[in-house]
Formats: C-alpha cells, structure tokens, sequence
C-alpha cells in the first residue's frame, strides 16, 4: 500500500525504504579511518574492494604531524610521496577522499587551513566529509559537545573529567576554531556509530541537521567496526541477508589499517565477506554520494526535534556501552575509547 509519499520511498517496519538507483536492493559502504594506514597494510584491501565493486571513502592526513606523535607512529600522511601516488589512484578509481584533520595531533587554525589548501591544490577541490579524530583539540562539538541533550551532557562531562572543555574546533575565540572553513567547505561530518547494520533503522532522518551545531551542514551516523575483528564479527552474512531483504543502507566506519593485512595479504575471513557482499544486488558508492542522495530523494532538510535526538543519543550511549563489554571489545587489541568512537 502507498503511503503517500515521494515514490523514491515506501514505509517499512517503521522507517522510510529507499527506492536505490540503478535497481539496487540496498545500499553499502565503507568510511576508513587513515589511523594506523600504509600503503603497504590497506593496499591490498583497496585492490579487494576494486575486484568486488565497491566505491568507497577514506579519510587522509594531508600534513606530516612535526611533533612526532607515539600513538600514530605508524600511519602514513599525504607528504609520503608514495602513500600520495596510492590515494590519487584511489581518487582516480572514483573513491571518495574525506578529511580526519590537517594531521594526527591537534592543530591549531593555520594548520587546518594548509591541510584544507593542500588537498584543494592536489585533488582540485576540498574535501566534502569530515570525521573527528582522537583527543585533537580541533575537532567540532566533540567530547560531551557531541550530546545536545543537557541531562546526557552532564552525564559524559561527569565519565570524561580529564578531557572536559578540550575541544575547541567550534570555539570562536579558540587558536584551534576552524567552524567557518567547516561550514563554508564541509557538507557532511560524521556523529554517532552503532552496532547495527541498517543506518535507517537507527537514524532514518540522516543526513540531519541539529538547530545548535551551526558550523555543521549535516551529520550522519554509520554502524561501528573499529578493526578488522570487529568488521569481521559485525558483518555477519545473515545480517548482510537481513541488510538486503530490508533495503538498507550500511556505513561502515572501520581502520583498514588496524589488522586487515598480515605478511602482504587480507585477512581470509574479510576476503570472503566483501566477495559475498558484492555478488549481491547492492549500490556500492562512496558515502558522501549516498548521503546526497538521500537528501535529494527526501527533499527536504530535517532538523532534529528534541525527542528524536534524545533517542539517537541514548541509543549511542547503550549502544557504545554494551560493545564495551561485548566480546569484540574484549578481543580487540586496536578497540578505541568508547566515548570517542
């Protein structure tokens, strides 16, 4: 039965079923964070993505971090000349590329600028997507900013005593304020990740506005697969089943450099997965083009009421907590702090 709206969608157990391009059933895709990335350890993952189909993004470094920082020792940034060959391939190959910061450590407004300006001279345009990383001082509405819901705000100012106020990307007083380049360059930053698959079963406004994040275009939440034993364990084939049957679509945030490849080769059980996923009958695009396409298809903004974003951040912490005592935390060696997920 009709429901009366657009045709692109149909109701379906509760949200809006996407009517996809192409004739797709369902909608997947991958955002890679750069954390831990080499040319050498997420290469060979990229060459499995290209032989299934897919088109994904992934997040870069564009500045070399002076400071020398002993947690990402390991990650390539865009001034190796070899890790910059690989991702203009990728850009070339039609991958998506998407901003993690100007670097691995804070930085402070005239870094982020140069990181902006450097993607711009090498790929002839800024980068549309954004995700915060880490502790970086920089990252906008960050921390308990990210809770707009004052209770759930007291509560994580109450967990994160030690890092209380130390974001500052939307402060405009702040040497690390940059919200006017976000909002002038940025469409889309990433908020909430989840254990579920099917984004529209969690957040089905997205891409979403908040009245109270104004150097935010949109946000977006994805599901949440921290390194490859998660990614592994998430996607489990009957929730791909469940994931296509639903007409779904599937964000994947994930570190493609945090164990996907050992001596030069993807992880076996990965193999199979993204060789499964892709013999389906699945729209396989770099998330910003599914974002925008769910915008044009709804043709209209949606701007959180309290009540939907009361939900949207209960779920999170529910969510974040019982992954924190579920066995893929357990097992995972990369597993990040779950309130910066």
């Amino acid at each position: 039965m009709r429901s009366g709206l657009p045709p692109q969608y149909e109701m379906q157990e509760g949200w809006r079923a996407v009517r996809f391009p192409y004739g797709k059933t369902f909608a997947f895709t991958i955002l890679d964070d750069t954390d831990d990335a080499t040319v050498g350890n997420v290469k060979p993952v990229y060459d499995c993505l290209k032989e299934n189909g897919f088109v994904t993004t992934k997040t870069v470094w564009p500045l070399d971090c002076p400071e020398g920082s002993r947690h990402f020792f390991a990650a390539e940034t865009l001034h190796d000349k070899a890790y910059l060959a690989f991702v203009h391939d990728l850009v070339d190959d039609g991958f998506e590329l998407a901003l993690h910061g100007a670097t691995m450590e804070s930085s402070l407004r005239e870094r982020t600028i140069r990181g902006l300006e450097f993607l711009k001279m090498e790929f002839g345009d800024y980068p549309r997507l954004f995700c915060n990383h880490g502790y970086n001082r920089e990252n906008i509405y960050w921390g308990d900013k990210r809770f707009r819901t004052p209770a759930l705000r007291a509560l994580i100012r109450f967990i994160q005593r030690d890092v209380q106020g130390r974001y500052e990307g939307e402060t405009e007083h702040s040497p690390y304020f940059w919200g006017d380049l976000c909002r002038r360059h940025i469409t889309y930053v990433r908020n909430f990740t989840y254990s579920a698959l099917n984004m529209l079963d969690v957040n089905p406004e997205m891409p979403y506005r908040l009245s109270d994040t104004t150097f935010v275009n949109y946000w977006f939440s994805t599901s949440d697969a921290p390194d490859v034993h998660a990614f592994n364990q998430v996607l489990d084939p009957a929730r791909i089943d469940k994931l296509e049957r639903d007409g779904g679509v599937c964000i994947v945030s994930t570190h493609l450099g945090k164990g996907f490849v050992k001596h030069n080769k993807l992880n076996e059980e990965t193999a199979v997965i993204l060789r499964y996923i892709g013999a389906k009958s699945g729209w396989f695009a770099p998330v910003s083009e599914i974002l925008d396409y769910l915008l044009k298809q709804r043709g209209s903004d949606v701007v959180l009421s309290g009540r939907q974003r009361v939900v949207l951040e209960s779920r999170f912490l529910l969510d974040q907590l019982a992954q924190r005592l579920s066995k893929v935390s357990v097992r995972s060696p990369y597993y990040l702090a779950w309130w910066h997920s």
